[in-house]
């Protein structure tokens, strides 16, 4: 059974966890898109730029279909966007096509026995990730 997601907003913790710390925008931009993340269906992987969502893709197999649904409505704003995904990354493939469209941080909730191949990937492209410690996956 899945736990409530009721963790209030200002009980979010973000953890730094590349090397590259984000910037005040960004982190402004990833709290944007971690609220609106939140009441996506599963799967969901959001891109925002200056509070504005630009892409969103959700309800897919793969969180990766997911990236490049959100990718595609994004069109060419995604460039120096920021990434939020409902849950962590089972594998390091969302961080490298984020990169490869432009984004320059990502907001996850992490805990995958595979972040450390999704943080060095991000460190690969000079992506600021941070850690919530907490998922909004909705099953």
């Amino acid at each position: 059974v899945q736990s409530s997601d009721s963790l209030a907003e200002a009980d979010v913790t973000l953890k730094t966890v590349t090397k590259r710390e984000p910037a005040q925008a960004e982190i402004e931009d990833m709290l944007f898109a971690w609220r609106a993340v939140k009441h996506v269906k599963s799967n969901a992987i959001i891109l925002v730029k200056d509070k504005t969502l630009l892409g969103m893709g959700a309800g897919q197999p793969s969180r990766i279909i997911s990236a490049q649904i959100a990718k595609e409505k994004a069109g060419e704003k995604v460039k120096g966007s920021v990434l939020a995904s409902d849950a962590m990354f089972p594998f390091s493939d969302v961080v490298e096509a984020a990169a490869g469209c432009g984004v320059t941080a990502i907001i996850q909730p992490g805990g995958s026995i595979r972040d450390d191949e999704s943080i060095k990937m991000a460190d690969k492209y000079n992506i600021a990730m941070v850690f919530t410690g907490t998922r909004h996956f909705r099953h």
